[in-house]
């Protein structure tokens, strides 16, 4: 039996809810910058609020109940909310912000894209934390309402108006292979692409597009390898005859790397559109859009210095 109080500190459901996205008691004291004992007491008045243990030791970890995992979704909303409100109401200034924002990201944006933020975060927001974590597609929609992630940098989704983007640019593909391959002196023709052998890339088991494209046309490329991610793959392209094909502003920043040579891919295809995207909750939250015009921008500036004109 639950025991609503309306007196309840609602900083206990920051703890609630750091609990619940650390896995622990002392991993969320030190997110939230209190004391262990301090979390302990608030989860102990927690339980008693809704009359449930919240969480149970598993392990390492702090496993969620039933009843907390019913009641985190709504939790995190109307934190989220409180500290948009809160953020309207006090001037914004980036250099006293303490916050941690969480960001789905692509590996082939995290490259480019990290070293240049992350000078930018130490100048203008030194207390900020930026945490990265891949997210499904099918899955974004969801973590962005829940607040699992602040803001996401994807594929175009098929989200509709339930979620705010922004177009950031149109990503082409490339082929690499490493500079002394045969096919390395000239174009590449079709046949000649289709006939060699191939390390592709899949995070989390997904078709590769241009692969079902392919197929579409009755065709099918020979390859040998899938590799999680496209470092990983650029390794195995520059030290083998295996060929990769890759986003072209990320095939740029490995050529720099490794001993690679950039071909066009010889299929027309459309260039994949990449956006960003968050909650309309957020719009109105000062720190919330000054990280994402900040990310955005370089984002912007970095796919453009690391722009390539293939052979």
């Amino acid at each position: 039996m639950t025991h609503p109080d309306l007196r309840l500190n609602l900083n206990l459901f920051r703890v609630l809810e750091a609990i619940h996205t650390h896995g622990g008691i002392s991993a969320a004291a030190r997110a939230l910058h209190l004391t262990q004992p301090a979390v302990s007491h608030a989860l102990g008045q927690l339980r008693l609020a809704f009359g449930d243990p919240l969480f149970v030791r598993q392990g390492n970890r702090m496993q969620p109940t039933d009843r907390a995992r019913a009641v985190i979704d709504d939790v995190r909303v109307h934190l989220q909310g409180l500290q948009a409100t809160l953020g309207k109401q006090a001037s914004f200034r980036p250099e006293a912000l303490e916050r941690t924002f969480t960001v789905g990201f692509r590996d082939v944006l995290e490259s480019i894209t990290f070293p240049p933020l992350i000078n930018r975060l130490q100048r203008e927001a030194p207390h900020v934390r930026l945490v990265s974590r891949r997210i499904a597609s099918d899955a974004v929609e969801r973590a962005l309402g829940t607040a699992r992630i602040d803001l996401a940098i994807d594929r175009r989704l098929a989200a509709g108006n339930r979620l705010s983007s922004r177009h950031l640019l149109d990503e082409s593909l490339v082929v690499v292979m490493r500079r002394d391959h045969p096919l390395a002196s000239g174009p590449l023709k079709r046949a000649t692409y289709l006939a060699a052998k191939h390390v592709a890339v899949s995070q989390l088991g997904e078709a590769v597009p241009l692969d079902v494209l392919l197929d579409q046309d009755g065709r099918a490329r020979a390859i040998r390898l899938t590799c999680q991610h496209y470092f990983a793959a650029s390794q195995v392209a520059a030290a083998s005859d295996l060929l990769l094909t890759m986003p072209r502003s990320y095939a740029a920043n490995f050529a720099r790397l490794l001993p690679l040579a950039t071909r066009s891919l010889p299929f027309k295809l459309k260039p994949i559109p990449v956006l960003a995207y968050w909650h309309p909750s957020r719009d109105a939250d000062p720190a919330h859009s000054w990280l994402r015009e900040l990310i955005v921008g370089t984002i912007l500036q970095a796919a453009e210095f690391q722009d390539v004109n293939p052979a």
